[in-house]
């Protein structure tokens, strides 16, 4: 089942060190079946904040995010980034094709007390 890994990060100086990693992430995700999805495009606010960007890559499975995640490539440009942006980064695994929102919606129903 896909996964994808998120990324929100906050706005920063430009740095050589960014456009280094810039260059070199998809030579780190790509032996793991990643592809980037979304890569700091503008994005539309509807409710809340979100100052800074977006980035998503997808990947076959959860357990390919994670590889890739933990992998030494990675991890070696990884502090490239830390270094310069500040952001929260999640792994999700993406829901089956025949997933119903209803379905969670009953489930969620179900396990309520009953009311008096």
């Amino acid at each position: 089942m896909t996964a994808y890994a998120i990324a929100h990060l906050r706005e920063a100086a430009p740095h050589p060190e960014i456009a280094e990693y810039i260059a070199r992430i998809t030579a780190t995700f790509e032996p793991y079946g990643g592809r980037f999805l979304v890569h700091g495009d503008p994005h539309e606010v509807k409710e809340g904040a979100w100052p800074g960007h977006v980035v998503v890559i997808g990947f076959p499975s959860i357990s390919d995010a994670r590889a890739w995640w933990d992998s030494e490539a990675y991890q070696a440009i990884a502090p490239l980034r830390a270094r310069h942006i500040e952001g929260d980064i999640i792994l999700v695994p993406g829901v089956s094709a025949d997933y119903d929102a209803a379905v969670t919606a009953r489930k969620m129903l179900q396990a309520l007390p009953p009311s008096r």
